[in-house]
């Protein structure tokens, strides 16, 4: 009983990160590849048919490949993300956010621009 518990919670919990995931495609606020990876992970210990349609699904499984082979983010992804937290910090701003959340978002998002732009690129970006 406590194994079954255990998969279905895994697998709720990869199913709600994917959802995020897909989410995040249209908006720029929400990471997408965080909560695809999670969704793989969760999958990977809840659901071995969810796990392997997560990793043969022409869209979502080639970066995750990439970061489980070669811990590595496509130069495409990474000029995506990095719109995407430029955009973040300007809806931030248009909006009229305080000075100290801006200042607070600028060191988050260059902390995160930081450790995306030091990943390695796949090696078949690199041709």
């Amino acid at each position: 009983m406590l194994a079954s518990s255990a998969r279905l919670f895994w697998q709720i919990a990869g199913l709600i990160s994917l959802v995020l995931g897909v989410i995040g495609i249209f908006l720029p606020l929400l990471p997408t590849t965080p909560f695809v990876l999670l969704s793989a992970y969760c999958f990977s210990r809840g659901s071995q048919k969810l796990h392997d349609w997560l990793l043969a699904h022409p869209r979502l499984g080639p970066p995750i490949l990439e970061w489980r082979d070669h811990g590595a983010i496509s130069k495409k992804a990474k000029w995506m993300a990095a719109i995407a937290l430029i955009l973040a910090f300007v809806i931030a701003w248009l909006g009229g956010a305080p000075k100290e959340a801006l200042m607070l978002q600028v060191a988050v998002l260059l902390g995160v621009a930081i450790f995306i732009f030091t990943r390695p690129s796949p090696p078949a970006d690199e041709l």
